[in-house]
C-alpha cells in the first residue's frame, strides 16, 4: 500500500487546504447574532474605497466573537467606515467563519472585503504557529522553535505534558492537536504545548472509546495517525477497515507512512525495497502489529474513522491517481491496481 499524497508540509494549503487545518480555537461566531440586528437592504451603509489605506494596527479577535462584535472593534480602531459594512461582508462569506482568534495586523481605512481578506491572511497574524494535520512531534518542535522559543525550553515543554487519564501513557507524539495557534509576548513554550493538549481535549471530549476491537484508547489513536498518514478524508473510514482487517489475519500493515515516519522524510511518494528492510520499531513491513506509538497528530476525523471504520473486507488499498484511491480484498486485483499506479507516476499524474 502506498501513501503517494505526497509532503504533508510543503504549505498548509496544499494537503488539504484550510478544509481540515483546524483553528487554534473557536471559530467566529459570525452567525450567532442575528442578521435582524441589522437591515442593510434598505439604507447606504459608509465603507471605505481603500485606495489610500493607512497605518497599521493590531486588532484582537477573541474566541467566540460575534460578527457584529468584530465589526465595532474594527470601526472603533479606524479600520472600517462602520462596523454594519463588515457585518454585511463577513455575512455573505462563509470565509468568515475561518477567522483565528488573536492578534491580527489590519490596515486603516480600507473597504470592508479588504477587511475580511486581511483577517483570513495568516501572514497578518503575529506570533503565530500552524500545527499541520498530521504533524510529527519533531515537526511541532521545530515549529516552536522557528517561532522564538529555544530548544531547552520546548524539551522541557514537551517533557512535562500529562496525558488525558485514558491513555495511561507519556509522550506527546499524536496528542499535540493540528491547528492554528497565537501566543502573547512572554508566553512560555509550556503555556503554548499546553494549549495544543487542551485542544486536543476539547475535540475528542464527546468520543466514546468503546470500539468492536477492544481496542485501548492510545491503541486508536495510534491507528488514527496511520489513517491521518495513509488517506484523504473521504477514505478514512476505508483505510481504518483495511488496518483493522489486516490485523485480525496476522498480516502486517506495511504502510508506506512509518517508513517514512523512521526516515523522517516528507515530500517523497515512493519507499524503496531497501527502505522497507530498516531495523526499526515502527517498520511495518519487518513488524506485525501497530507501531508503538502515533507517528502524528490526526485529526478529529482520522480519530473518528479509526472508532467507527467503515465495513468492508478490504485488505489492500492504492491510490492509483490524485484524487482515486481504490480498495480491494484480492491479491491479484491489488497487483493490477499497483500497475495502474505506476503507469499514471510514469505519466506523471502525481508531480
Amino acid at each position: 500500500m502506498r501513501e503517494i499524497r505526497g509532503s504533508l508540509l510543503v504549505t498548509m494549503f496544499e494537503r488539504k487546504g484550510l478544509r481540515n487545518l483546524s483553528l487554534a480555537a473557536i471559530f467566529i461566531g459570525f452567525l450567532t447574532i442575528g442578521l435582524h440586528q441589522f437591515d442593510t437592504r434598505s439604507r447606504y451603509i459608509p465603507d471605505y474605497d481603500g485606495i489610500n489605506p493607512g497605518s497599521e494596527v493590531i486588532v484582537t479577535i477573541d474566541p467566540g466573537e460575534s460578527g457584529s462584535s468584530v465589526g465595532k472593534k474594527l470601526y472603533s480602531q479606524g479600520v472600517v467606515k462602520s462596523s454594519e459594512a463588515f457585518f454585511k461582508v463577513a455575512v455573505a462569506d462563509p470565509r468568515s467563519a475561518r477567522i483565528a482568534p488573536g492578534e491580527h495586523r489590519l490596515q486603516k481605512r480600507i473597504s470592508a472585503a479588504q477587511a475580511l481578506e486581511q483577517l483570513l491572511d495568516n501572514r497578518r497574524i503575529p506570533n503565530l504557529v500552524i500545527i499541520r494535520d498530521g504533524a510529527w512531534s519533531s515537526e511541532v518542535r521545530t515549529a516552536l522553535i522557528e517561532a522564538g522559543f529555544t530548544t531547552k525550553e520546548v524539551s522541557a515543554a514537551f517533557a512535562a505534558v500529562k496525558l488525558p487519564a485514558p491513555f495511561g501513557r507519556t509522550g506527546v507524539e499524536g496528542f499535540l492537536y493540528p491547528a492554528f495557534y497565537t501566543f502573547a509576548k512572554g508566553e512560555s513554550a509550556a503555556s503554548l504545548v499546553s494549549k495544543m493538549i487542551d485542544r486536543f481535549n476539547f475535540e475528542v471530549k464527546d468520543f466514546n472509546w468503546s470500539n468492536e476491537g477492544n481496542f485501548s484508547p492510545y491503541q486508536i489513536m495510534i491507528v488514527a495517525s496511520l489513517v491521518e498518514s495513509e488517506g484523504t478524508p473521504d477514505v478514512h473510514g476505508k483505510v481504518a477497515r483495511v488496518i483493522y482487517n489486516r490485523l485480525s489475519k496476522g498480516m502486517p500493515l506495511q504502510l508506506d507512512s512509518t517508513i517514512h515516519y523512521i526516515l523522517q522524510r516528507r515530500g517523497q511518494i515512493q519507499v524503496s525495497i531497501n527502505e522497507t528492510q530498516v531495523a526499526n520499531k515502527y517498520n511495518t513491513f519487518l513488524r506485525q502489529g501497530l507501531p508503538p506509538t502515533p507517528i502524528g497528530s490526526p485529526t478529529r476525523g482520522s480519530i473518528s474513522a479509526a472508532l467507527n471504520p467503515e465495513k468492508g473486507d478490504w485488505l489492500y488499498f492504492v491510490t492509483v491517481k490524485p484524487g482515486q484511491t481504490e480498495f480491494t480484498s484480492n491479491y491479484q486485483e491489488f497487483l493490477g491496481l499497483k500497475a495502474e499506479y505506476k503507469k499514471n507516476l510514469a505519466a506523471g499524474l502525481f508531480q
